[in-house]
């Protein structure tokens, strides 16, 4: 009789199991994001400076430092008032980077220590990218993949990806954000960001 039982049991967690496979996953939930916030770029695209807009109207505390490194993150820190939040701006733009005397490798670098450093803090790193399919390699001159570049040096490392959808046409932020477990946030226009971000962060 108690093998009996134990049989049904086990078959009914075996049928359970397996209805369950059948739903997918929740998507993961974003993380609760505080202030103060360094905001840099990967790529100087203008797309920074489209995101400093957002971040004044809402009033958030933030500094907009284009060539971030790790060590704006230490000094910081040894000064008693560490960032708590890392948005790093996705979009390549040669004429920003020539203006600044880069190269993409040049940012790829500097991007991987800052992520380094942020992780090392606790900083939560958000990936961002706002200008849409314009700033991608598709809009891009021929065989200039730079855009692309910075999207993989920050996309699968953040904690929450921000997108404006119109950018993620083929998925490819969906498909990061899938493969890496990660949040990801889309707006139909920039504007939304307003909402959205109020929402996300603790002043």
């Amino acid at each position: 009789m108690k093998e009996s039982r134990r049989m049904v049991m086990a078959l009914m967690i075996i049928l359970l199991s397996a209805a369950l496979a059948g739903f997918p996953a929740a998507p993961p939930q974003p993380p609760q994001c505080r202030t103060p916030i360094l905001l840099t770029s990967c790529g100087q695209s203008p797309g920074s400076e489209m995101f400093k807009v957002i971040l004044k109207r809402l009033k958030l505390d933030f500094e907009l430092i284009n060539l971030a490194t790790d060590k704006d993150l230490a000094v910081k820190k040894e000064a008693g008032r560490p960032y708590r939040s890392l948005i790093i701006v996705m979009g390549a733009s040669l004429k920003g980077m020539g203006a600044a005397g880069i190269s993409m490798d040049d940012e790829i670098r500097r991007i991987a220590a800052l992520i380094e450093e942020a992780r090392r803090q606790k900083v939560t790193i958000i990936g961002a990218h706002i200008e849409g399919m314009k700033r991608r390699a598709q809009g891009a001159a021929a065989g200039d993949t730079s855009d692309e570049q910075s999207i993989d040096a920050v996309a699968p490392r953040s904690e929450l990806l921000v997108i404006n959808k119109e950018g993620n046409a083929d998925k490819r932020f969906s498909v990061i954000a899938q493969a890496k477990n990660i949040p990801l946030l889309e707006v139909e226009k920039n504007l939304d960001l307003l909402v959205e971000l109020e929402k996300l962060f603790i002043k």
